[in-house]
């Protein structure tokens, strides 16, 4: 199996990070993209080489100790979130991995504690809040130039570390060595590291934010009110905001996912295929920026909370305002894609030709427009902050909670494709590390994956039928349904039950 993060995976043999290991995370983040931006810093030999004798205390001491912690500290966040979207878009029924430079066991979907993959999504939420805290509790008692902005990175760094533990796993430590805690306790700690980070927001685009990642914590929680309150919060703040992470191709800081999409290792499912590839490349070295917040979150839950009130009306009132918004999203176009041939020496053949229409199950009638034409000398065009083959005119039709519903749920999918977020919809959560379990009795009760019932296995959640003669391509699950079916489940829809 592909390891995707190997820079982190060597940094403990625990699934978390202890104390002991510090020193370790002092080094991993120093060794990285930390002083380049700094011609001064002592951290570097004469001709920008990191310097190899630099220990934590000489670390510590040096000019920017904060600055450049910050700095590390952001790399790792954008390479872990990079790492979240690759491994939590196969294990959804967005992409099927054609290939095998990655997982091959997600797509089953098979979780497992003693899975490499499993542990290391792990030990990046974990570095992710021991780093925070380490600014917070040894780098700022050196270096007291510790600005507004460094402080809200680090919150919301923290309080999204808790929201990947609380939306993918079972359970998780809270602090490094620490008991396992529900995933619900790490959404409530995500709320109260945000509550720190608002009063920091230097912009509306940065209050917008933190108010969309309380909406999307609430909402998982299924506190509608807050939730509603928080959404709403955010578009009086920004109404078009979009919060990205970057990266850096010319210093080896890439992102994953771009290289498993437009790398052709992973395949769309057939009616997502006009939103692929979400990340491309058309310079050399480019890596694409991935969204971890935006403003069309806060529709969407306002039409699912609008809807578990049971109000129709108000719900397609709220997803024409989110066509809108989504409609106006920047477009890549002339976008050179002929090298995917949705094969590319894989194990199963995909559409590729826009003749081709696709039904998202066997009770859908067939759409067209879903499946592009990419072979020479076709150029496509693809959204690339968001994009949705929802009309105007589907809004319109809906006169059921359950119809209006899950055309919120197939939103979300379009909108989100592609960012690691599916799999929280479809109510799937990993389980903790085999070697956290055996080192800390209370991990006992969160050894097993929670795959709820309705989730296809065999690799149910990517499957279809094409017909090549007909130029036709039926879904086996229309999985959107399927949630809508399991609304008042414990596992999805968490506004209804």
């Amino acid at each position: 199996m592909h390891r995707i993060m190997q820079q982190t995976a060597n940094l403990s043999d625990k699934t978390s990070v202890g104390t002991s290991e510090m020193k370790r995370l002092t080094t991993l983040i120093l060794g990285g993209i930390l002083c380049l931006s700094f011609a001064s810093c002592e951290l570097l030999e004469p001709g920008d080489i990191v310097n190899p004798n630099v220990d934590e205390e000489a670390f510590l001491q040096s000019p920017n100790a904060m600055q450049t912690w910050v700095n590390g500290t952001e790399k790792n966040f954008a390479l872990g979130i990079g790492a979240y979207c690759q491994l939590m878009e196969i294990l959804s029924d967005n992409y099927y991995n054609n290939y095998s430079r990655s997982s091959n066991v997600f797509d089953f979907p098979r979780l497992l504690g003693t899975d490499d993959d499993v542990k290391d999504l792990q030990r990046y939420v974990g570095n992710m809040r021991e780093a925070a805290d380490y600014a917070f509790n040894k780098v700022a008692r050196y270096d007291k130039n510790f600005t507004d902005e460094e402080k809200f990175k680090l919150y919301y760094i923290k309080a999204y570390s808790f929201i990947l533990s609380g939306e993918h796993f079972t359970g998780l430590p809270i602090t490094d060595g620490g008991e396992v805690k529900p995933w619900n306790e790490h959404l409530q700690l995500a709320l109260a590291n945000l509550d720190h980070a608002l009063p920091l927001a230097g912009t509306d685009a940065d209050r917008a934010f933190i108010h969309t990642l309380k909406a999307r914590t609430y909402y998982r929680l299924g506190d509608k009110a807050n939730a509603v309150a928080e959404a709403e919060a955010s578009l009086t703040a920004s109404a078009d905001y979009v919060k990205q992470v970057v990266f850096d191709g010319d210093n080896g800081v890439n992102n994953v996912a771009q290289e498993a999409i437009w790398g052709n290792w992973f395949q769309p499912l057939p009616r997502l295929d006009f939103l692929d590839p979400k990340y491309f490349m058309i310079k050399s070295n480019e890596q694409r920026p991935i969204c971890i917040a935006k403003a069309e979150e806060n529709h969407l839950i306002l039409a699912e909370a609008a809807l578990a009130d049971g109000n129709v009306t108000a719900a397609k009132q709220i997803l024409h305002r989110l066509l809108a918004l989504v409609n106006a999203r920047p477009v890549q176009t002339n976008l050179d894609d002929h090298l995917e041939g949705r094969f590319n020496g894989g194990t199963k053949h995909y559409p590729n030709s826009s003749e081709y229409v696709v039904a998202a199950s066997s009770d859908d009638p067939f759409r067209s427009g879903l499946v592009l034409g990419r072979q020479t000398p076709h150029l496509i065009s693809v959204p690339y902050i968001s994009g949705t083959s929802v009309s105007g005119d589907m809004i319109d039709r809906c006169t059921t909670v359950d119809e209006t519903l899950e055309l919120v749920y197939l939103m979300r999918q379009e909108i989100f494709m592609a960012e690691g977020r599916r799999v929280a919809d479809l109510g799937i959560r990993m389980p903790v590390g085999d070697v956290e379990a055996a080192h800390t009795p209370s991990a006992r009760g969160y050894t097993e994956a929670m795959i709820p019932p309705f989730i296809p296995l065999n690799h149910g959640l990517d499957d279809f039928t094409m017909d090549e003669a007909t130029r036709r391509v039926t879904i086996t699950y229309n999985m959107n349904r399927v949630i809508v079916k399991n609304k008042n489940s414990e596992y999805v829809a968490p506004f209804f039950h």
